[in-house]
């Protein structure tokens, strides 16, 4: 099993990509959370902690899996 080049190359710029990608969504999250009923706020906060951790995740394992080959 040979590790894959392309998805280093893909998850090498998806790490640079993510904490601007994190900063913008927390940004906008701040900026239209007062304006959203109490239910919107809470899916709202809910996604962008879960979407953050899974990305997070799939960026540890994808390097951890390609590059030691697993």
């Amino acid at each position: 099993v040979l590790s894959s080049l392309p998805l280093q190359v893909m998850l090498y710029f998806n790490v640079y990509y993510f904490p601007v990608w994190c900063l913008a969504e927390g940004i906008m999250l701040h900026l239209k959370y007062h304006l959203l009923p109490w239910h919107y706020q809470f899916l709202l906060v809910a996604a962008f902690l879960i979407l953050s951790l899974a990305e997070g995740c799939r960026l540890y394992l994808g390097y951890l899996g390609n590059l030691q080959e697993k």
